[in-house]
């Protein structure tokens, strides 16, 4: 029989919020981190809104010998590593040597630290570049660190399909559960808020250019217009829950059903069907948790914030559960989008909700586009009791993730 995956503790940076508590109290009280960009002069960039994780000093949270080799989405995922290590009230070293590993979801890498690098290359000469950019501004550089700062030496990776990134990691980080390991740190955190980052995002051509936060980025809505991009996410700790058991561990609840698929290419007979990836993601995680789409509670969207594939995730999810059918929510709107943090965040969102029968709003989402056929949560937390929760993910390129969460005594 499969090894049964758990979650014990939520780890958080997220731009409405630093620390599980206070993300999870602003995002009930329908409270947004989008704000005018502060880490750089955005003032000559078309686009000029962002979520940056507020009050966050590196210092307080990592070691001094850390801060010279490490970029900043590195030092939050630390930062969210511990929280996450900490609130699973677990200690790695207590493991068989290789029992524990990590596996992380990125799309950008150290962007921050890259960019000062090359500045200094550009300026002064090759003398003048850090030693530290060699790995810092890699993909798995989170990975690396996190392992090495708690001596988690058992099977880990990174996982690099941008949005989709944050449920393919969790789904590895199952998969190494099931080949023996005992506890993986898994999620992602991600981000690139400065000038060389912020000129790739752009290059995607989906940014929101408009300047008032609260009408910046609508997904589902007829005013929609691109998203806000945005730094942060989630770690979490995933166990085996006969280990979980075994310490006493509190367990937020199971990863019960995952799946992945890419879109067609267009042009092809299955793109011609009409047969959605993301719809195909949906039915494949609820046959992996063995439900039925009667089960589900809640759906946390992608919620691109692009016209078209919001109609095409909405459509999807119509195809699946019916017209309104199931509460849909979306509270990234308070964060941005998070890249390969995104999805971890919609997570640990899932995982308190189920914890306190509560399904976080979608804010400043007013007036659904035409014909879109969804139970959108939108202003104000819905009571509820929630069982099971899925939480779906697009990444550019044709990824599309799926994963069931259910409650720990719902499976």
């Amino acid at each position: 029989m499969s090894a049964v995956a758990v979650f014990t503790g939520i780890g958080v940076a997220a731009p409405n919020g630093l620390s599980t508590p206070v993300w999870w109290k602003a995002t009930l009280n329908g409270e947004s981190g989008i704000r005018p960009v502060s880490r750089f002069d955005a003032a000559r960039y078309p686009a000029r809104l962002a979520g940056e994780v507020p009050g966050f000093d590196a210092a307080e949270h990592i070691p001094n010998r850390l801060l010279p080799q490490t970029d900043h989405m590195t030092r939050l995922a630390l930062a969210a590593a511990q929280e996450a290590l900490d609130d699973a009230d677990t200690d790695p070293a207590q493991l068989p040597e290789y029992a524990a590993g990590v596996v992380t979801a990125s799309s950008a890498g150290g962007f921050e630290f890259g960019q000062r690098e090359l500045e200094a290359l550009w300026s002064k000469g090759g003398q003048y570049v850090s030693a530290y950019q060699s790995f810092a501004w890699f993909y798995a550089v989170n990975t690396g660190q996190i392992s090495i700062r708690h001596g988690l030496r058992g099977p880990s990776g990174v996982l690099v399909t941008e949005q989709a990134g944050g449920l393919d990691a969790v789904a590895q980080a199952r998969r190494r559960l099931r080949g023996g390991s005992r506890l993986i740190v898994t999620g992602g955190v991600d981000g690139a808020v400065c000038p060389w980052g912020w000129t790739a995002q752009l290059a995607g051509g989906r940014l929101s250019l408009a300047d008032d936060p609260t009408r910046a980025y609508l997904p589902f809505d007829a005013a929609a217009r691109g998203y806000v991009p945005g730094e942060g996410g989630a770690i979490l700790i995933l166990e085996e829950a006969a280990a979980a058991r075994a310490r006493g561990a509190r367990v937020y609840g199971e990863l019960a059903g995952y799946a992945a698929t890419f879109d067609a290419k267009p042009g092809s007979e299955q793109h011609l069907s009409g047969v959605l990836g993301l719809r195909r993601a949906v039915e494949l995680a609820l046959a992996d948790a063995r439900l039925a789409p009667h089960d589900i509670d809640v759906v946390f969207a992608d919620a691109s914030g692009v016209p078209d594939l919001d109609r095409a995730e909405a459509e999807a999810i119509t195809a699946v559960f019916g017209p309104r059918r199931v509460p849909v929510t979306a509270p990234k709107t308070m964060t941005g989008r998070l890249y390969a943090g995104g999805a971890a965040l919609d997570l640990a969102a899932a995982l308190l909700a189920i914890r306190d029968a509560l399904i976080p709003p979608t804010v400043n989402v007013t007036r659904l586009a035409e014909g879109l056929e969804l139970d959108l949560v939108s202003a104000e937390p819905r009571p509820c009791p929630v069982h099971a929760a899925l939480v779906l993910a697009r990444g550019r390129g044709g990824f599309n993730a799926a994963a069931v969460v259910v409650g720990a005594q719902s499976h």
